[in-house]
């Protein structure tokens, strides 16, 4: 509910503090006292369209903040928290800004917002009726969901919802294998020959680095093969000079003694030579084995190479991805093979989806029809104490059942007949301003809480009715704030005296210190009870000049003697 309204600086306002409480809550006063400001500001909170000329003259900017205390479980909280938004122990604080440039500013829970969003939580929240306002009718779009409300079909709408999301899936999942079947049909002969080839190169992953890394090592050895072979051949063949240097040093062996050991050191080292000269052989001879290779293995590796780059170049691919390339044929080919079949088995399932939608909706349509019915009854039971007996409310039903929506093929529109034998129609379009403001007030107490935001605003939808009529509707607007908030701005004493909180809307004059005496108009808005509030009710009754009769009739409206 709305807890507390707060405006600074807007038109003939300069400061007003209000709080609200729960039921029903009427606002009155004289004619030009600034009742529209008030709804104004209000409206401005709730992210209206604000302008530059709603600012108090004289000053830079405005602002209007409204404080709700919804239901703990009541949409909004959910809003919030879908935009990243928090509410601090259930309270949602809108506030808006509004620049003397035209410029505004917009916040929820002192974060900056856009005014859509502010827009958007405010519907949530608030719902404001008068005569003349757009706002005053539930827009046509949204009363089949009213229906549903009212007849309590949420659980049946969220399950045609779900079937009809899946029936949807289906189709998409028909409608890409029917794409992919299409392309595939296209290229088949392409997909043919092309995964032949690449079946007959039976690509790996990998395959390319190592052939490439053997190809490089094969050549290498190949380069330098001939240079080992020389290094052997000197050191083992008939030009090495190891037998000779061999017969030397067992020649200086044998003629050591001679001289006394002389010839030790130097048979010592021919010896570590010779025996440096056999390692080198023997490593030559290690090497010269491991880079063997057979010419053949060279020229197969590089046929294999150069036929793996050729694929990958063909088939525009790396070829690492030549293999996985091969599999995505033969499944393409597969399921051309078997896209007949699939598409069976889908176009069953999107068959079967379908029907279940149509079943589904077929059960909501009724259901909404059985609705309808009670929903009628409901708004025509209020309508002859609202001085509308001749009149007729219609809930309007048209189905297709070629359609297939989220939402059933219903189209749900609110009609009326203002007297018998006339042509019924959309409500908007057939009823005035003073009988659109009834069958709506009507329409709420047949709703009550359903579909409904936590407070209703209500203004002067009582305008132009008096006696009964105006008592009806003080009477509806009672029994309806028993449900939800009620705030009505009300000319009508019948209407004020069932009011459990009622604030008196007067202008007076401000002393703005100018020299020549002038002063500025200002808005102000109290809380007033007891003699303070039968007065107000008798001014209501008798108009400029109060009378003993009309105090008397204050009191027996106040008392609840409403004859």
């Amino acid at each position: 509910m709305l807890s507390a309204l707060s405006i600074r600086d807007i038109v003939l306002i300069s400061a007003l503090d209000l709080e609200f409480d729960r039921g029903l809550s009427v606002l009155t006063g004289e004619t030009g006292a600034g009742k529209s400001i008030l709804l104004d500001s209000l409206s401005l909170a709730l992210g209206a369209r604000g302008e530059g000329g709603l600012v108090r003259e004289g000053q830079p900017q405005g602002h209007v903040t409204a404080v709700f205390h919804p239901p703990i479980d009541h949409e909004a909280f959910r809003f919030l928290q879908e935009n990243d938004l928090e509410a601090e122990e259930g309270e949602i604080i809108l506030r808006r800004v509004q620049g003397a440039d035209g410029r505004t500013r917009a916040h929820i829970n002192s974060t900056p917002v856009s005014a859509s969003l502010l827009r958007q939580l405010g519907r949530l929240l608030v719902e404001i009726h008068g005569q003349h306002d757009e706002r005053a009718l539930v827009e046509a779009s949204h009363h089949r969901d009213l229906l549903d409300v009212f007849g309590g079909l949420e659980a049946d709408v969220e399950q045609l919802q779900a079937a009809h999301e899946e029936w949807q899936e289906h189709r998409r999942a028909l409608a890409a294998l029917e794409r992919r079947i299409a392309e595939a049909r296209k290229e088949a002969d392409y997909l043919k020959s092309a995964s032949d080839e690449l079946q007959v190169l039976a690509p790996v992953p990998g395959e390319e680095e190592e052939l490439a890394i053997l190809r490089q090592t094969m050549m290498a050895s190949e380069k330098v093969a001939s240079d080992v072979s020389e290094g052997i051949e000197a050191l083992a063949g008939s030009a090495s000079p190891v037998p000779e240097i061999s017969s030397l040093v067992r020649r200086l062996e044998r003629k050591s003694g001679d001289v006394s050991g002389l010839l030790d050191p130097a048979i010592a080292h021919i010896d570590r030579a010779l025996d440096a000269l056999a390692d080198a052989q023997s490593a030559l001879e290690s090497a010269q084995r491991e880079m063997a290779f057979d010419p053949h293995e060279l020229e197969s590796t590089e046929e294999r190479l150069f036929a793996l780059r050729a694929a990958a170049r063909k088939y525009n691919v790396p070829t690492d991805r030549l293999a996985e390339l091969s599999r995505t044929m033969l499944e393409d080919l597969a399921e051309l093979d078997a896209g007949e079949g699939q598409l069976k088995d889908l176009a069953r399932e999107v068959e079967l989806a379908d029907a279940k939608v149509v079943t589904l909706s077929a059960q909501l349509s009724t259901s909404r029809r059985d609705a309808a019915v009670i929903l009628a009854e409901k708004v025509m039971a209020e309508l002859p104490a609202l001085k509308l007996e001749a009149a007729e409310f219609i809930v309007h039903i048209e189905s297709d059942d070629q359609v297939r929506s989220a939402e059933g093929f219903d189209i749900v529109e609110f009609w009326v007949r203002t007297n018998p034998g006339t042509k019924a129609g959309p409500i908007m379009k057939i009823a005035s301003g003073g009988e659109l403001s009834r069958f709506l007030l009507a329409l709420k107490v047949a709703l009550a809480d359903r579909g409904s935001a936590p407070t209703l605003v209500f203004d002067e939808i009582d305008a132009g009715v008096g006696g009964a009529v105006a008592d009806a509707i003080g009477s509806r607007l009672a029994r309806l704030s028993d449900k939800v908030q009620v705030l009505s701005v009300t000319h009508a004493p019948q209407v004020a005296a069932r009011a459990d909180g009622h604030f008196l809307i007067a202008k007076d004059a401000e002393d703005n210190g100018k020299a020549n005496g002038d002063a500025a108009m200002r808005t102000g808005v109290e809380s007033i009870a007891g003699d303070r509030r039968q007065e107000e009710i008798a001014r209501m009754l008798a108009g400029a000049s109060v009378t003993d009769e009309a105090r008397a009739a204050a009191r027996r409206l106040l008392s609840g003697d409403q004859a």
